[in-house]
């Protein structure tokens, strides 16, 4: 019944619009890109300000040096840029703090909770779903003003792995003061070094992980965040990494540089003839409605119901994307 999706861009009787990715339209409530972007370097900082990704992670951990002296810098200058009056949305601000375990932690949310410019933490090295309740308490004793937070856990080894299914039903015993779990990120080197894995670029050896983090995020209604793809100059090989992470479910997909961005946010929404079939699908079955019959051929396939939910979906992403929906007469 179901038809495998054909990812090449056909050329269609219908113009299908380019997408808009400016950082003021419509596009903003879509998750499709995380751009991580260094604490340590004001360059970097000031450069964040004219992406378009949908979502920036300022960055206080991996990607600034682990001294003490370097942690602190880099905590100071974030949280004096975020003072800032010309900042995106706080729906795209996030902030990657360090995890539980180091003495950067507390630190890091005391001053990331106190700004009203950060919509949500990237929460590093989740292996349980008690390191989100320590996580909660800190931001719970941190937050005076009442801020709500979405929370990112980032599965990165065997144990996260274990305990996907309790992590994705953590809830916060503070409620929306103490955070909210918003998706599910997978940090595959990190994974690959806890597990021995051995990377290669068929991506074979973490199909099992990434299907599992899709199909667990989906369960409790969160997003899906890929992995990052480390060519960062081979913009043909992250398309092709961007395509398989969509076919299987992945809502969005990490950054960490400026150039990946416009590959991920046009390839994390549906192709043209993704929206003409769901569009005909749609108009189809409302002509079989109406004529009191639940299932129609289309084309040499049989649809109904289930394939109704998908066009909708496909065509939900299309209008928040500023795809062009053709008209079906």
């Amino acid at each position: 019944m179901f038809q495998r999706l054909n990812l090449k861009e056909p050329t269609l009787k219908h113009s299908i619009r380019r997408l808009n990715t400016s950082p003021n339209s419509s596009s903003a409530s879509l998750k499709r890109s995380y751009l991580y972007v260094p604490s340590s370097s004001d360059r970097m900082l000031e450069k964040s300000l004219s992406t378009n990704s949908d979502t920036i992670i300022y960055d206080l951990e991996d990607s600034v040096p682990p001294s003490a002296a370097d942690k602190t810098a880099s905590r100071k200058r974030l949280s004096d840029f975020l003072r800032r009056g010309d900042l995106p949305s706080r729906e795209r601000v996030a902030v990657r703090v360090n995890d539980i375990s180091t003495p950067f932690f507390l630190d890091d949310i005391s001053k990331i909770v106190a700004s009203k410019s950060v919509g949500s933490l990237v929460l590093p090295k989740v292996h349980s779903a008690e390191d989100l309740h320590t996580v909660s308490r800190a931001i719970h004793d941190a937050n005076t003003t009442s801020n709500t937070l979405g929370l990112v856990a980032s599965i990165e080894s065997a144990r996260a792995s274990y305990n996907l299914g309790a992590i994705a039903s953590w809830t916060s015993e503070f409620g929306r003061v103490g955070g909210t779990l918003t998706g599910l990120l997978f940090a595959a080197e990190d994974y690959c070094a806890d597990t021995s894995i051995l990377r290669s670029s068929s991506r074979r050896e973490l199909l099992y992980t990434r299907s599992s983090i899709v199909i667990t995020a989906k369960a409790f209604g969160l997003e899906a965040i890929d992995m990052v793809c480390v060519n960062y100059k081979d913009l043909d090989f992250l398309r092709e990494e961007c395509r398989d992470g969509r076919q299987l479910g992945f809502t969005g997909k990490q950054a960490i540089h400026p150039t990946q961005v416009d590959v991920i946010q046009s390839t994390f929404v549906p192709t043209a003839s993704e929206i003409e079939r769901a569009a005909k699908i749609l108009h189809t079955m409302e002509r079989e409605h109406a004529l009191n019959r639940g299932a129609a051929g289309l084309e040499g396939e049989m649809i109904d119901k289930p394939m109704i939910l998908q066009a909708e979906k496909i065509l939900r992403i299309a209008r928040a994307a500023n795809l062009e929906i053709p008209r079906i007469t």
